[in-house]
């Protein structure tokens, strides 16, 4: 039997390995934003040579305007088309995650809810280029057709709905299994204490368990947004890629800061090629005001009770 002395020599050992991988997991978060923000900067305070002269971005025009063209980079457009999508597709995403966790934690037998969990962490495992082909031959084209029988003109059906579309499937996966969890952990014995005060089964489902996970369905919230706010590939095959924007029009193509990112990328060189590590600082910026915002909300709500 190991001594004191030596149980916590060891506790020692241990809590400076995980100290040790705490720095590196945070390094390399460090790394991947300096290098972005340097490269980002570097098209406003450098001069490009090109087929029209000397070219050098305004900072400016970047955050102020709404098209984006060669030499013309403006990011206000894609900035509100990104969180307009965004905010559409997580309030669906959620409506759906709440009511499916809903199912397969209170009302599901179990061998039926063992099937819905396993169906949902595999979509979570699902590449998002399977999700970007997906929307592109099956969405899209859904699209298209019911905009012709509305008698609506749209690019083939690539929209800022099939973008919603297709993030929302993405999404789904990612809160719903979080949701499950969250209200697998309401202890039943509150569950019946309700029951034997009187409340229906619905009520309790509700009220109880719905209310008693409501953090963590908001914390699997933020981590949704966060995902549908970073997904590049599959908005990129199906949003349309538009020059102009805000588009608040869901039959319209629409443009993301991370369509832009990606649309490309590999592609381009100079001030082209620049400027898109400038749109990841914006974006970059924008996942972090979004997390601390919605944690601020999250702490209030946990208060509140």
């Amino acid at each position: 039997m190991k001594s004191p002395e030596k149980k916590l020599k060891n506790d020692k050992i241990v809590s400076k390995i995980f100290l040790a991988l705490a720095i590196i997991c945070a390094s390399f978060i460090v790394f991947i934003v300096a290098v972005i923000f340097f490269k980002g900067i570097i098209p406003f305070i450098k001069h490009y040579d090109t087929s029209n002269g000397s070219f050098r971005a305004s900072l400016w025009a970047f955050f102020t305007g709404t098209i984006w063209t060669d030499y013309n980079y403006g990011v206000l457009g894609m900035i509100i088309n990104t969180v307009y999508i965004v905010a559409i597709a997580s309030f669906i995403a959620l409506l759906i995650s709440v009511l499916a966790s809903l199912f397969v934690v209170r009302i599901a037998p179990k061998r039926l809810s063992k099937i819905f969990e396993a169906v949902i962490e595999l979509l979570a495992s699902i590449p998002s280029i399977i999700f970007g082909l997906f929307g592109q031959g099956f969405i899209c084209p859904m699209i298209r057709d019911m905009a012709d029988n509305m008698g609506i003109q749209t690019m083939g059906g690539s929209s800022g709905l099939a973008t919603i579309v297709v993030l929302v499937m993405m999404i789904i996966p990612t809160i719903t299994m979080l949701t499950i969890t969250q209200m697998g952990s309401i202890k039943q014995d509150q569950i019946n204490a309700s029951l034997a005060l009187g409340a229906t089964k619905a009520q309790t489902d509700f009220k109880i368990v719905l209310g008693g996970a409501k953090s963590g369905i908001f914390a699997a919230l933020i981590l949704g947004i966060g995902r549908a706010l970073g997904e590049a590939t599959a908005v990129s095959m199906v949003c349309g890629n538009a020059i102009d924007g805000p588009v608040f029009n869901l039959f319209g193509i629409t443009r993301t800061l991370t369509s832009t990112m990606m649309l490309g990328l590999h592609e381009t060189t100079g001030v082209d090629y620049d400027i898109r590590f400038s749109v990841g600082i914006v974006l970059i910026a924008i996942i972090l005001v979004t997390n601390i915002g919605l944690n601020k909300i999250r702490k209030k709500m946990m208060k509140n009770g």
